[in-house]
């Protein structure tokens, strides 16, 4: 198994879109995946033996870098992978010498609240009934890392 993480191309995108579909109870609007070029954009793609596996949304502004979206494909959740996505960003940033890594999660997304904690990230605050969930909103918790 060939894993690499690779600038995000148009030729990933059809894949991402699927991902998102099935990774997310809420995903983007393909208009949203496609769009590569926002400001500060550094997206990135994940491939396993060339094909989409996961990928990241993060945008640098002034050496403040935001987490947007995160996502490994369900059939490939449980490997490590999310892990290795985020290590990967965290040292982008370095490299970049970006300040901090901001981000949200759903208050409900445990598995990713706990990758995030064991990953150095710090709860900061929250924002009460930002998602939208299948019965109302939902919390998201703000976290921090700084490098």
């Amino acid at each position: 198994m060939n894993i690499s993480i690779v600038p995000m191309s148009s030729d990933h995108l059809d894949q991402i879109y699927q991902i998102e579909c099935r990774a997310h109870l809420f995903p983007w609007k393909a208009s949203i995946i496609r769009d590569l070029d926002s400001r500060g954009a550094c997206h990135h793609t994940l491939l396993i033996d060339g094909r989409v596996a996961g990928y990241f949304y993060a945008q640098n502004i002034v050496g403040e870098v935001t987490l947007l979206n995160i996502a490994i494909d369900p059939a490939h959740q449980g490997k490590g992978l999310g892990r290795q996505l985020l290590d990967f960003l965290l040292a982008f940033c370095e490299q970049h010498d970006a300040e901090s890594v901001w981000l949200e999660v759903r208050a409900s997304n445990l598995p990713a609240y706990h990758l995030y904690l064991n990953a150095g990230f710090n709860d900061v605050d929250r924002r009460f009934g930002y998602y939208p969930a299948e019965n109302g909103r939902e919390d998201a918790i703000i976290m921090s890392y700084f490098l």
